[in-house]
């Protein structure tokens, strides 16, 4: 018969265009091939061949190609809370950045605290609320942030490369907010009972988004 329509032959790969003699594949009832490779398909030994897979653009390398496939990494896993532990939930919140900063850490709606800075930046607010939280509570600790800048310093153990290397990042340059890094990596390392965890924020959680409230109000404070 006579294709209809463009396609590819899945015996040698090439393009079949309108008018092409074709035939059905061998076993394989919604594949075609060209009439001349049906006949080749006769011959002892050869098969049909399979569907092309996927190819890699053009000046694509082999070591690019497997990249661009690799399969994604596992999201790490949280810290693991300490035995016992008190879980606080902490925020910071800042009108422009820099502008007015506030802070908030709540344990529930009866035991929280908040401040402010000006001027400040909202990642300073938010290691300020878990310095804050983790120098005011006593007792093991689960500090919950939405802020993976506080949470992945810890869980990734940015600090220590920080320490190694004299407060300077990995490309030399000095670690902002040293000023409130430092006593908050001095103090979780001191303690050693003190675990952060991560929380989607504005997600609807009740208390991230409290100590949200709280760190908004106190930034928009006159005090």
């Amino acid at each position: 018969m006579l294709a209809k329509f463009p396609g590819r032959c899945a015996q040698c790969q090439g393009p079949i265009r309108a008018g092409d003699e074709i035939v059905s594949a061998p076993g394989n009832g919604t594949a075609w091939v060209h009439a001349a490779c049906r006949t080749e398909l006769a011959l002892p030994g050869l098969g049909v061949a399979q569907p092309a897979t996927s190819r890699a653009p053009r000046g694509t390398t082999a070591a690019k190609a497997a990249k661009a496939t690799k399969a994604p990494k596992a999201p790490k896993a949280q810290m693991v809370a300490p035995e016992g532990a008190t879980f606080v939930y902490t925020d910071g919140a800042c009108s422009g950045n820099p502008g007015p900063g506030g802070w908030a850490w709540a344990i529930d709606r009866d035991r929280f605290a908040s401040g402010s800075e000006r001027p400040s930046t909202n990642q300073r607010m938010e290691i300020r609320a878990a310095l804050e939280a983790v120098t005011a509570l006593a007792g093991p600790l689960v500090v919950v942030s939405d802020s993976t800048y506080v949470v992945n310093c810890f869980r990734d153990q940015w600090w220590d490369g920080w320490l190694k290397r004299g407060w300077t990042t990995s490309a030399k340059k000095p670690v902002a907010n040293r000023d409130l890094w430092e006593p908050l990596v001095a103090a979780v390392t001191e303690r050693g009972d003190v675990a952060f965890q991560w929380v989607k924020g504005h997600s609807g959680h009740e208390m991230n988004d409290l100590v949200d409230e709280l760190a908004v109000a106190a930034s928009l404070s006159r005090d």
